[in-house]
This record gives C-alpha cells, structure tokens and sequence, in this order.
C-alpha cells in the first residue's frame, strides 16, 4: 500500500485501517525559517544568528524543531484524514536537527483504529535523508459520514 500524499480529500472514519500512511515532503527554507519565527515569536538565535549558532552543540543555525513538526499537522489537516478532522493530541522528541535546504519527509501511519470512541491513533515521524529527525504518535478525530 503505498503513502496518500494527495492533498484535499477527506477520509472518513469507516475509510481507514491499521497500516494506512501518509506523508508530506518540503524544503526547509531561509524564508520559511523567518516566517516560523515571526509566526511563532521564537527568535532564538540559535534560528536565526549564524555567528551565534557557530557557539553551540550545533556548529551552525538549526530550524525550529516545531517547524517540521508542523508538516505532520499538513498530514491531518489537508492529506490525511484531511478537511474535517480534528487534531486531539500530539507527542513529539526531537532527535536531529534539521537545518537550511533539508528536505523533510513528515510521515503518519495508522497503529490503532478506535471506531467506537471516533479516533484513530498515528505513529509519526519527520526524517531527512531517511535519518528521523522527530519521532512520535498523535490522535485524531476523523470526520464520519452524514447518517
């Protein structure tokens, strides 16, 4: 079975299945950085000041590790289930840092279907170049059909 990359088609509850992924895939930008910190109000250096970002852990400026993360949210709110799910909860650890040019996979496979209760439980990752970058599972709330 192969990833749903499609963007704008909604999945109904009763569509999905253990086993069923999703992934989206961009670039991390300069722009896109910028943007995120504005957005956000996060203007650590360790973003946005390569002479700073030279002092730390990191030999250079990193992206905001939420800023991959919210490429799962692309995966929910416009791929997969797509328009009218509701994002419950998310879990992320961030395990590599992702830096300008990255090519980022965000990928959601589904561990647990909760018919009963109208939730579906997601494994998910980021990864660049095959190497995750953050790992976790959310929970969300797939549109049902109109009885």
């Amino acid at each position: 079975m192969s990833a749903i990359t499609e963007k704008g088609k909604t999945w109904y509850l009763d569509q999905m299945e253990v086993g069923m992924t999703a992934e989206y895939t961009d670039v991390v930008t300069e722009e896109r950085i910028q943007a995120f910190a504005d957005a956000s109000g996060d203007d650590n250096p360790l973003h946005l000041d390569e002479d700073y970002a030279k002092t730390t852990m990191f030999k250079g400026r990193i992206a905001h590790g939420m800023l991959s993360g919210s490429f799962l949210s692309t995966i929910f709110g416009t791929i997969f289930p797509g328009p009218g799910g509701i994002y419950l909860s998310q879990n992320m650890k961030f395990v590599a840092p992702v830096r300008v040019g990255d090519k980022v996979t965000a990928r959601a496979e589904i561990d647990e279907v909760l018919a009963d209760k109208g939730r579906v439980h997601f494994t998910c990752t980021c990864s660049v170049d095959g190497k995750n970058v953050i790992v976790g599972d959310a929970w969300i709330m797939p549109p049902r059909r109109k009885s």
